[in-house]
């Protein structure tokens, strides 16, 4: 599977942003997909994930209540809808995917390049 997230940009705090994760290659639908983000001088964190079927989601307490993940299996894409940014949401943001849903990253088996998202306040 090969993954490209795009959707990142400057924005100021309170704006919102739309990340998506586009994959080509095997079957998406089989691939679990999660939201990754790592800020400069800090460990790369577990943002959100979403299963194949789109039944099992779960976010990082620091996003609850204003990310949304979201996937269109048809569309081969994974989105994830960011509202009221923080400056400490800056970061880049990766997308991966795995055969099912977890929390740490070095369970995942594909990644995306990465999209820097930085908020000024």
């Amino acid at each position: 599977v090969q993954l490209q997230a795009s959707g990142g940009g400057l924005v100021q705090a309170g704006d919102s942003l739309r990340l998506s994760c586009a994959a080509s290659g095997r079957t998406f639908s089989a691939y679990a997909t999660g939201w990754f983000r790592q800020a400069p001088g800090k460990v790369r964190e577990f943002v959100a994930f979403i299963n194949k079927y789109g039944g099992n989601i779960d976010y990082a307490d620091s996003v609850k209540g204003r990310f949304t993940i979201s996937r269109d299996n048809a569309k081969n894409t994974v989105y994830l809808q960011m509202s009221s940014l923080k400056p400490e949401d800056t970061a880049v943001y990766y997308c991966a995917a795995a055969p099912r849903s977890f929390y740490y990253a070095d369970r995942y088996d594909y990644w995306g390049q990465g999209t820097q998202v930085t908020v000024s306040s």
